[in-house]
């Protein structure tokens, strides 16, 4: 590490300490940054590195969103800029939000080009490294990791890898293994990190849940520091306070509901003698309906960047060659199925169910005041598919959308294309390089590219 990241890093650290936890039996909850308190204030702390001069009070948080097979092409666009930002049918849901995001155009991962649809498409989407075919995988480390192995002993955890939909066994028939389709997230070249499903466990493992502690409530556990705290902080603070326990309570009762379900469908499955992950939702134990599913994952990201529990976090929304049905969009046919014909109503609607995601999880934390600004304010969320076209299997470019400035280091509300750049130009490492280098994890290069993305 360079004496420039060393000495950011250490100012980092030393801003983050005067932050307030809530500490109880088995659990740590970082709080919203209370301005009434001894030493905490909205001031920013200066680091100043190559890149100049950059704000460090706040930790800075990456998450990656991914729905495989594409989108509706004819429905994904953006004009103009800030306020004036028109938005496509697909894109709307970020209509609240768009002074806040970035619509980018034309990237590519060049390695996953040429080499076969789908598995070949997405086992090194976040690495961009070559797979390799036959009984042995073999890729890369992907950008969400690279970031959990610098950053990640800040919190609890390094990161957090959630998925709403099982992974699949097997091959496909280009001779890829199918554990390409169903992660995007690999601790290093042989090895995905194994997804978490269930929203149950997810929260346990945030928040200390062990054994017994399960049957007791995380805030019951810190109810009376809290109330000590509520006595020494303003009324403007102790609103802030409530708030965040409040949502922290309302995701804990979803959390118990689902806690049920999944005990009950172990159960079942030790009863039939079958591994749980052969049935299927309901049975076994995963939430019904999917808006459920996808909602909860996310209010658990938003959560686990509010408490400080994590900085890196990824959702794969729906893996390539999906198997989700969606009879609450009034479409009959799978995903995969229906990605055959994307640009038909029903598949539109598909993709804008999964990018309501992005939108859902950038509102909630752009909803949580952090300083002068919001918790999205000093994040980068990450939307992106493996291809553009379900229908032609092409991913000579993918839809990709940001949201969040990364505490004012990366400019936002704009249409960026660079379809026309040439080749290497438009890299989606380039793009990953650049994030990175604002969450202070600086790379001389990360899979197939050794430059940064132009004018992000």
């Amino acid at each position: 590490m360079n004496q420039d990241n060393t000495s950011r890093r250490t100012i980092v650290r030393n801003s983050i300490s005067r932050r307030t936890f809530l500490r109880g039996v088995g659990v740590t909850m970082a709080l919203p940054w209370l301005e009434s308190l001894p030493g905490l204030n909205s001031n920013s702390v200066a680091a100043t590195t190559s890149e100049g001069t950059v704000a460090a009070s706040f930790p800075k948080r990456f998450a990656v969103l991914f729905m495989g097979n594409g989108v509706n092409p004819d429905h994904w666009w953006a004009k103009g800029t800030g306020a004036e930002m028109e938005l496509s049918k697909t894109l709307e849901p970020l209509d609240s939000v768009k002074t806040k995001i970035n619509v980018i155009s034309g990237l590519f991962n060049k390695p996953s080009t040429g080499q076969g649809i789908h598995p070949g498409m997405t086992g090194n989407l976040l690495s961009g490294v070559p797979i390799q075919k036959g009984a042995i995988i073999h890729g890369g480390i992907s950008m969400d990791q690279m970031l959990a192995n610098h950053i990640g002993q800040d919190s609890l955890q390094p990161s957090i890898v959630l998925a709403c939909e099982q992974p699949m066994n097997g091959y496909h028939e280009s001779n890829f293994s199918n554990a390409y389709s169903s992660h995007i997230s690999w601790q290093n070249a042989d090895s995905p990190v194994p997804n978490e499903m269930y929203p149950s466990l997810a929260f346990d493992s945030l928040f200390e849940n062990r054994g017994s502690l399960r049957n007791i409530s995380v805030l019951d556990r810190v109810k009376e520091r809290a109330e000590k705290l509520s006595r020494k902080i303003s009324a403007t603070d102790k609103t802030k306070l409530d708030e965040y326990l409040s949502s922290v309570r309302d995701v804990e009762r979803s959390i118990e509901r689902m806690r049920v379900d999944k005990d009950k469908a172990e159960n079942r499955a030790r009863d039939k003698g079958q591994p749980i992950f052969t049935m299927k939702r309901p049975e076994n134990g995963l939430p019904e309906d999917l808006r459920d599913h996808a909602r909860l994952m996310c209010d658990i990201i938003a959560l686990a960047f509010q408490t400080d529990k994590t900085r890196v976090a990824s959702l794969l929304l729906a893996r390539d060659l999906s198997f989700l049905y969606y009879p609450f969009l009034d479409v009959r046919e799978g995903h995969h199925t229906s990605s055959h014909n994307d640009t038909s109503a029903g598949y539109e609607r598909i993709a804008r169910f999964h990018l309501s995601q992005l939108a859902y999880l950038a509102k909630r934390l752009d909803e949580m005041p952090e300083g002068q600004g919001t918790v999205l304010d000093n994040c980068c969320l990450m939307f992106l598919s493996n291809m553009w076209s379900g229908t032609k299997h092409d991913n000579k470019k993918v839809p990709v959308i940001t949201a969040g400035g990364l505490g004012g280091t990366l400019q936002t509300g704009r249409v960026l294309n660079y379809l026309d750049s040439g080749d290497d130009n438009r890299k989606l490492c380039s793009l990953y390089l650049s994030l990175m280098d604002r969450m202070g994890v600086q790379l001389d290069h990360f899979g197939d590219a050794d430059s940064r993305l132009a004018n992000l």
